[in-house]
């Protein structure tokens, strides 16, 4: 005669649910919490990446065309030993975004790590003609 429908949720699969997610939570949040130091190492190695190709095809122009400044895309950049100096290898990348340039030391750091200045990558000019340019990565404190 009279059916009793559901209205819902009991307390109990409420208090199961929200224990769950509890647990859920307490393991989950403290490994995103970490990612955003692993996201901003893994910018720091892109960047180092880019820095190194860059300066490779800028000493292969320099290689096939044996003029100083090398000329690519529209913009000058100055030679040191065959390969890019300090003041002009930021002029090689297409984009630095979230890093800040300073050209008397040739470091990048990286913008919103907790120590700046260690989580950074250095461009050293080549101090030798045909020696590589030394690029260090410093990721202590991404």
């Amino acid at each position: 005669m009279f059916k009793k429908s559901s209205g819902g949720f009991t307390l109990v699969e409420l208090v199961v649910v929200i224990t769950i997610l509890g647990i859920l939570a307490a393991f989950a949040v403290p490994r995103f919490l970490s990612l955003d130091g692993k996201a901003r190492e893994a910018a720091v190695d892109g960047l180092a990446g880019s820095l190194r190709s860059a300066s490779a095809l800028t000493h292969s122009m320099f290689i096939v065309t044996a003029v100083t400044p090398v000329v690519m895309e529209g913009k000058n950049i100055a030679i040191t030993n065959g390969y890019p100096d300090r003041a002009t290898i930021v002029d090689t990348l297409a984009d630095t975004t979230g890093f800040t340039y300073t050209a008397a030391t040739g470091v990048f750091v990286k913008t919103g790590a907790t120590t700046p200045a260690n989580c950074s990558v250095t461009y050293t000019a080549a101090a030798a003609v045909n020696t590589a340019p030394t690029i260090v990565v410093d990721k202590t404190a991404c």
